[in-house]
C-alpha cells in the first residue's frame, strides 16, 4: 500500500519497484551497508552474509518453479552441483574465463533441468516431485563416477577471477558473491511483473484454464524448470570457487529439501519470502552452533548423541510450527504487521 498522499498516474508508477524516495533511500542504504561488511565486520559476519546468500539464490530459483509456477522439485541441491562442476572443470581444465564459465554452467544446470522437467507435461504434484527426486540420485551417481569430475576424491578449482583480479580472499569472494545475489533478485523480480510471470502464475492457479486461454503451459513450464535451475546453476558456480574443492557430498538431498522449508518459511510466491526464509534457516543454524556447547555441558551424557540430530530437530520445529501457524510464511505475517502500523490507530 502506497504511502498517503502518493499516487499512481501513470501505468509505469503503478510498475514501479521502488515508488518512492524513502523506498530507494532504505534501499541504497541498506546495500551500502551490506558492501561495506568486510571493512568493520570480521570473518564470521562475511561468511554467515554470503551463505545467505547461497541460500536466497537457491531458494529464489526453487521459487520461480515452486512457488510461481506450481511445479514441485527436490533436486535443486543436484542442479547445484551441475554447475559447480561446470565452472570448476571450464576454469580450472578448459581454461576459460571465469567470466564466461559463470553462465555457461547455469545454462547447463538448465539444459539438465529441461531435461527432468520433460515429464511435467505428463505428470504433476507428488508425482513431479518422485522425478525430480530422481535427479537428485542420478547426477550425483553421475558426478561421483565421472573421471573428469574426480569420482568420489573430488576435485579442486581455481580461484575466481574477473580479468586481472583474482578472488583469493574471503571480502573479495563476499563482494563478487553479494553482487551476483543483488541482480539475480532484480532480475527475478521483473521476470514476475512480464508475460513469462504472468503466465508462470495462471499455470500455478489453474493450468487447464490457462491453457484455455492460450497459454502454451508445456512451453512455460518448462522455461520454469530452466530458470529455476538456472539458478541453482549460478549459485553452484560459485560454491565451487568459494571453497575451491568440491566432492559430491557436498550436494545431499537434505539440501534440496531446506531449499522447500526456505520458501515456505518465508512464503511462497513472493519475492521477499526467499530473502526472509534464508536469513531465518541460516540464523537458525549459528543458533544451534551456539546453544549445543551450552546443552552439551549441561548434560554431558546425551552430548555426543545431541549433536548430529539437533540441527535437523530445530529445523523440523520451525517448518512446522510455521506450517501450523503461519502457512503463508514470513512474507504474509510481515505484510499484516505493516499494514496495521500504516493503518494504526484506525485498524479498521
Amino acid at each position: 500500500m502506497l504511502p498517503c498522499g502518493t499516487y499512481n498516474r501513470h501505468y509505469s508508477e503503478d510498475m514501479a519497484i521502488l515508488r518512492t524516495r524513502s523506498h530507494w533511500g532504505l534501499l541504497m542504504a541498506f546495500l551500502f551497508l551490506l558492501a561495506a561488511i568486510p571493512l568493520f565486520a570480521g570473518y564470521q559476519w562475511e561468511n554467515l552474509i554470503t551463505l545467505i546468500c547461497f541460500y536466497v539464490i537457491n531458494a529464489v530459483g526453487l521459487n520461480i518453479l515452486l512457488g510461481y509456477t506450481g511445479q514441485v522439485a527436490l533436486g535443486q541441491a543436484a542442479f547445484m552441483a551441475v554447475g559447480a562442476y561446470t565452472s570448476g572443470i571450464l576454469t580450472a581444465k578448459a581454461g576459460i574465463p571465469f567470466i564466461l564459465a559463470l553462465p555457461l554452467a547455469g545454462m547447463l544446470a538448465g539444459a539438465a533441468g529441461i531435461m527432468f522437467g520433460l515429464p511435467s507435461m505428463r505428470v504433476k504434484g507428488f508425482y513431479l516431485a518422485l522425478v525430480t527426486l530422481g535427479a537428485q540420485f542420478i547426477i550425483i551417481y553421475i558426478m561421483e563416477h565421472l573421471e573428469i569430475t574426480g569420482g568420489t576424491d573430488g576435485m579442486t578449482c581455481d580461484f575466481a577471477s574477473i580479468g586481472g583480479l583474482v578472488l583469493d580472499t574471503p571480502s573479495k569472494i563476499y563482494w563478487l558473491v553479494m553482487v551476483v545475489t543483488v541482480i539475480l533478485v532484480f532480475l527475478a523480480m521483473n521476470l514476475m511483473r512480464t508475460r513469462v510471470g504472468r503466465a508462470f502464475i495462471a499455470i500455478r492457479d489453474n493450468d487447464i484454464a490457462a491453457e484455455v486461454l492460450g497459454v502454451n503451459i508445456y512451453y512455460y513450464k518448462l522455461l520454469a524448470f530452466f530458470i529455476g535451475c538456472f539458478y541453482s546453476g549460478i549459485a553452484g558456480a560459485l560454491w565451487a570457487h568459494y571453497t575451491t574443492s568440491l566432492h559430491p557430498s557436498q550436494f545431499p538431498l537434505h539440501n534440496g529439501i531446506l531449499y522447500l522449508g526456505i520458501i515456505v518459511v518465508g512464503g511462497m510466491g513472493t519475492m521477499f519470502g526467499p530473502i526472509a526464509g534464508a536469513v531465518v534457516m541460516r540464523g537458525l543454524d549459528e543458533i544451534v552452533m551456539i546453544v549445543f556447547p551450552k546443552l552439551a555441558a549441561a548434560f554431558p551424557s546425551l552430548g555426543a548423541n545431541m549433536a548430529p540430530a539437533l540441527g535437523p530437530m530445530a529445523f523440523g520445529l520451525v517448518f512446522i510450527l510455521f506450517l501450523i501457524f503461519e502457512p503463508r510464511g514470513i512474507a504474509h505475517g510481515w505484510g499484516r504487521l505493516k499494514s496495521s502500523v500504516e493503518h494504526w490507530p484506525f485498524a479498521y
